[in-house]
C-alpha cells in the first residue's frame, strides 16, 4: 500500500487522467489530415521511467494497448539528453505501418519523470497504393515506410515525410504530435515541482495497484472455470480458425489462444501487441471501465499465443538464417491491426456469452498523387442482457469517429450519395442488435481504392438464443465485390458499403 490516502490518490489520477486528455486536444486541434483532426483517429499516454503506463486517454483501444510495446522498443536508450523517438515498425513496437507513434523522455533537473506518447494514424505513408492499406500485399514492404526505433529530429522529420504522399500534410501531423508530447511533459514537470520527484512516482505506483486491486477484485466476481470460443477471419483463399481457451481462476484470468492458425502469407497476421491490446480491451469491458486504464489493470491477465501464429506473427528467416544474409523478411500486416483485433475481442466476449458486434472496421482507402483519404465505418453492436445495442457506432477496437459529409466533400474529390442506418440488419431477440449502415460514394474523377472488411462471408453472432445479426456487403455500380479488394475507381462511379448488423441476446 502506498501513502496516499484515497483522496490524495483521486485527485492524482484525476490531474494524470487530464493531462493525457489535454495531450489529446492538442494532437487533434493542431493535426492538418481529417483523419486525425476530423476522427480523431489518435491516442495519447503517460508512462512512468520503467516504461509501465500510467494513464491514458479514453481514444482508440487497438492503440492504447499496444503503445507500451513501443516504450519498451526505446526504454534501454540513453534519453539524458531528452529528444523525441519515432517509429512504426510492427516488430519493434508499431501495430501497422500508418499507425506512427512518437515518444519523449520527460526530465525534470536531469531527472528521468517518465515519457510522453502518442500514437496517430496517417492517412499515408508510402507504400504500393495511396493510403497504405492494400486489401493484397504480402510483405511489410508494400505497406508503407517501416520506421524502426529513431530519434526524431529536424533532418528525420522533413526526410520521412519526404518519402510519403502528400509530405506537407505528413510533416504537419507529426509536428501535431510532437506538440501533445511537450503538453503531457510540461504537465508532467509541473505536477513533479508541485508535489516532488518522489511523490510523483509514489502516485504513480499507486495508480498502477489501486489499478490492479480492482480489476483483481472483478475477476474474482467472475465465475471460475473455462470457456471456449471459435471463430474464423475471412482471408482471400479461405477461412482461418481462431480458438481460445478462456480461465478464469480465483482473482487470475488466463487466455490461451493455442491452435490457431498459422501466421498467413496474406495481412491478416497480427503482431502480438496488438493481440494483446484485443485481449485487455475485451477484459476491461468483462471488468469495470471505471477503473483507471493503466498498466496496474493488466496484471492480473495472462496471454498465451504460440509464436508463429496469425496472432503472435514475426519475420520471416530467410535460407541463412534469421538476418544471417539480410534476406529475412516482414509480414504483412495491414488487416491485422484493424481486422483481426476485432476478431479476437469477439471472441474473448463470445467466452463470456456477450453477443458479438459487427466485428469489422470497414477500412475504405481511396486516393490518387493528390490525396489520400482513409475512413473505417461503424456499424451494429451486440445486444446486452438488458438492452437492444447501438446503431451505427465504431465499436471494439475503433472507437474513433466518421468523417462528416461536409469535410469529406469540401476535402477530397467525392460525393456522399448515401449516408444512413442499415434498417433491419441487427439480429432479432429478446435485444435487437443494432443496425449497420450504409455508405455510397462517388468517385469524381478516377483514383485507388482499397476496401479491408470482415464479416461479409460470416455474420456476428447473437447470444443466448438471440439472431445474428446480417453480415455486411459492398459493391461498385451494383455489382457486389469482395470484403477485401483494391482497384481503380473510374470518374462516376460509385462505390457502397453495407455493414454488418450486431447480435440478438436472449429468445424473442
Amino acid at each position: 500500500m502506498s501513502g496516499l490516502n484515497p483522496i490524495e490518490l483521486q485527485v492524482l489520477t484525476g490531474a494524470l487522467r487530464a493531462a493525457c486528455e489535454e495531450m489529446g486536444a492538442v494532437l487533434i486541434r493542431s493535426a492538418r489530415s481529417s483523419n486525425i483532426k476530423e476522427r480523431h483517429d489518435a491516442s495519447t499516454a503517460l508512462f512512468d521511467p520503467a516504461g509501465e503506463m500510467v494513464m491514458q486517454a479514453e481514444h482508440i483501444p487497438v492503440h492504447l494497448g499496444s503503445m507500451p510495446a513501443a516504450v519498451q522498443a526505446i526504454l534501454g536508450e540513453d534519453h539524458s539528453q531528452g529528444g523525441p523517438w519515432v517509429l512504426n515498425d510492427p516488430f519493434a513496437g508499431g501495430t501497422h505501418l500508418p499507425d506512427i507513434t512518437v515518444i519523449a523522455p520527460v526530465l525534470l533537473d536531469g531527472v528521468l519523470l517518465g515519457f510522453a506518447a502518442n500514437r496517430a494514424h496517417h492517412a499515408d505513408v508510402g507504400g504500393r497504393i495511396p493510403g497504405s492499406m492494400p486489401a493484397n500485399s504480402h510483405t511489410l514492404e508494400e505497406e508503407g515506410v517501416v520506421i524502426g526505433p529513431t530519434r526524431l529530429d529536424e533532418s528525420m522529420l522533413r526526410g520521412l515525410s519526404a518519402q510519403m504522399r502528400q509530405p506537407a500534410e505528413r510533416e504537419a501531423d507529426l509536428r501535431a504530435q510532437l506538440a501533445a508530447n511537450r503538453m503531457g511533459a510540461l504537465r508532467l514537470i509541473e505536477l513533479a515541482r508541485r508535489i516532488g520527484v518522489a511523490r510523483l512516482n509514489e502516485a504513480c505506483a499507486a495508480v498502477l495497484d489501486y489499478a490492479e486491486r480492482r480489476t483483481r477484485a472483478c475477476v474474482a466476481a467472475l465465475e471460475d472455470g473455462v470457456r471456449y470460443a471459435e471463430d474464423v477471419l475471412e482471408a482471400a483463399d479461405g477461412d482461418l480458425v481462431l480458438h481460445l481457451k478462456a480461465t478464469v481462476a480465483g482473482e487470475r484470468l488466463v487466455l490461451d489462444f493455442s491452435g490457431s492458425a498459422a501466421q498467413h502469407e496474406g495481412n491478416l497476421n497480427c503482431p502480438l501487441a496488438v493481440t494483446r491490446s484485443a485481449c485487455l480491451f475485451a477484459a476491461r469491458v468483462l471488468t469495470d471501465p471505471d477503473i483507471p486504464p493503466s498498466a496496474g489493470a493488466y496484471r492480473p491477465i495472462e496471454i498465451v499465443v504460440p509464436e508463429g501464429s496469425i496472432l503472435n506473427a514475426g519475420p520471416i528467416p530467410g535460407p541463412g538464417g534469421a538476418g544471417a544474409d539480410g534476406s529475412e523478411s516482414k509480414p504483412a500486416v495491414a488487416a491485422g491491426n484493424v481486422e483481426t483485433s476485432s476478431r479476437v475481442a469477439d471472441m474473448v466476449l463470445a467466452a463470456f456469452g456477450r453477443a458479438q458486434g459487427q466485428g469489422t472496421m470497414n477500412n475504405l482507402t481511396l486516393g490518387d498523387d493528390g490525396f489520400s483519404y482513409y475512413e473505417t465505418l461503424g456499424g451494429g453492436q451486440g445486444a446486452c442482457p438488458d438492452a437492444d445495442g447501438p446503431s451505427g457506432v465504431h465499436v471494439a477496437m475503433s472507437n474513433t469517429l466518421n468523417t462528416p459529409i461536409e469535410a469529406l466533400e469540401r476535402e477530397f474529390p467525392v460525393r456522399v450519395i448515401e449516408y444512413a442506418l442499415r434498417r433491419g440488419s441487427g439480429g432479432a431477440g429478446a435485444h435487437r442488435g443494432g443496425d449497420g449502415v450504409v455508405r455510397e460514394l462517388e468517385a469524381l474523377r478516377e483514383m485507388t481504392y482499397s476496401l479491408i472488411a470482415e464479416r461479409r462471408r460470416h455474420s456476428p453472432h447473437g447470444a443466448q438464443g438471440g439472431a445474428d445479426g446480417s453480415p455486411g456487403r459492398d459493391s461498385i455500380d451494383g455489382e457486389p465485390i469482395q470484403g477485401k479488394a483494391t482497384g481503380t475507381l473510374k470518374s462516376g462511379q460509385r462505390l457502397r458499403i453495407e455493414t454488418p448488423g450486431g447480435g440478438g441476446h436472449g429468445r424473442k
